[in-house]
């Protein structure tokens, strides 16, 4: 299968320019061959414009999710859009967690436009961020089948928290990905926690990051696919990018007989 990554330039509150530039990145991964192409953190809105997100937020059935649905069905091609800030009381077609609030939420569209999967980020980041006091945790395991791979969901904050990850990997996830608006100056973190992530739980785990300044912090893209070795298959750097890698969802099952650490796992 193939993966892209669209590290997108995102600008803060500049919802239908940052629309765009997403329907865009799908047609240019559907371009390049892609079956799958993954969004970043709250790419319409911009993850640090808190003050627009009461503004801006959407439900499920809202703009933003329909137009990235007819993206992904012009083109044939499924399409991660994580993530949005999601009105949850405006909601109608999904369990929500909460009646009312706003909640991170990525949606994993089918090649025809249909939606396989809603997953609301669980981790909600409180160090110098608005975030936990603006929305509302997910409750959730996000996990599909798209075709012949299954496809895990998490965003950002949530690579800090590998109970998740093992959670994920326990429903049979071959590819985890985790859109993401992670800032400078944390860049060895954003390198190393993915990387564990997949290492530990033998899988592969890519990451999209957003590319961009907002008033107080900056993107530093970066966007990566890991093997379940670890091994970086692609990687970008930190300006506006489309990676693009052949992902191979057997690869997992090899790795984890030749290399068996589960089987020495003890709860």
């Amino acid at each position: 299968m193939r993966v892209a990554l669209a590290q997108l330039e995102i600008e803060g509150g500049a919802v239908e320019a940052n629309r765009e530039r997403a329907e865009e990145a799908v047609a240019a991964a559907a371009d390049r061959g892609a079956d799958l192409v993954a969004l970043p953190e709250i790419f319409n809105v911009g993850y640090f414009a808190f003050d627009t997100y009461q503004r801006a937020a959407e439900p499920v059935e809202g703009e933003t999710l329909a137009r990235i649905a007819d993206a992904a069905r012009d083109h044939g091609i499924g399409v991660l859009a994580g993530s949005i800030v999601e009105d949850l009381a405006e909601t109608e077609s999904v369990e929500t967690p909460a009646d009312e609030g706003l909640a991170n939420t990525s949606v994993l569209f089918d090649r025809d436009g249909s939606r396989l999967a809603v997953y609301r980020k669980h981790h909600l980041f409180g160090y110098e961020s608005a975030e936990a006091e603006l929305l509302v945790p997910g409750d959730q395991l996000g996990v599909a089948e798209f075709e012949e791979t299954t496809v895990g969901m998490t965003t950002c904050y949530d690579l800090r928290f590998p109970e998740l990850y093992r959670d994920i990997a326990e429903e049979g996830a071959d590819l985890v990905l985790v859109p993401s608006a992670w800032p400078y100056p944390r860049v060895e973190h954003w390198k190393l926690l993915p990387r564990a992530r997949a290492v530990e739980n033998q899988f592969f785990v890519a990451t999209v990051n957003g590319s961009g300044d907002f008033e107080d912090a900056s993107l530093l893209g970066r966007s990566t696919v890991y093997d379940p070795w670890g091994t970086t298959l692609a990687s970008t750097g930190d300006d506006p990018d489309l990676v693009v890698t052949d992902v191979d969802p057997t690869r997992v099952a090899s790795v984890r007989d030749e290399f068996p650490a589960w089987r020495d796992r003890r709860r």
